[in-house]
């Protein structure tokens, strides 16, 4: 039976000689401050382990992406079509239905559309994470 090695000495390092931070033009001191520092080796990394999707994880994803974009496109679309002013809100106090029938209002509602096709474009591309970690539907 082999005897379990002896750890490394530690290393002192020298530091320099300091004058003394409380009285301004004192004397240096003359002493030499050391400090310790033990080598040591480094642990191994921990072992990463990718997650496993299942089957729903793959479909919840898929149907995020179709609901995204067909609500993406409506909020796109809708805010111009004729049918924008047949509804409840049209109906509203006089204040409410300038703001409604405003073009500005339009634009935004269009450009809440946009915002919801370009995350439905980001979430296409996340999906390559479950092919990234299983090719096959387990």
């Amino acid at each position: 039976m082999k005897p379990a090695p002896e750890p490394d000495p530690p290393v002192v390092i020298p530091a320099t000689e300091s004058r003394s931070p409380l009285l301004p033009g004192a004397a240096p001191e003359n002493h030499v401050e050391t400090r310790v520092q033990t080598v040591t080796d480094p642990a191994p990394p921990p072992a990463v382990q990718l997650p496993q999707y299942k089957w729903y994880h793959k479909l919840a994803g898929l149907f995020a992406v179709i609901f995204c974009f067909e609500l993406g496109v409506f909020l796109l679309v809708f805010p111009w079509a004729s049918d924008w002013d047949l509804n409840y809100f049209s109906s509203l106090p006089l204040w409410a239905s300038t703001i409604w029938s405003s073009p500005y209002f339009r634009g935004a509602v269009s450009g809440l559309g946009v915002l919801n096709i370009y995350v439905s474009f980001i979430e296409v591309f996340r999906l390559r994470r479950f092919s990234a970690s299983s090719s096959s539907l387990s």
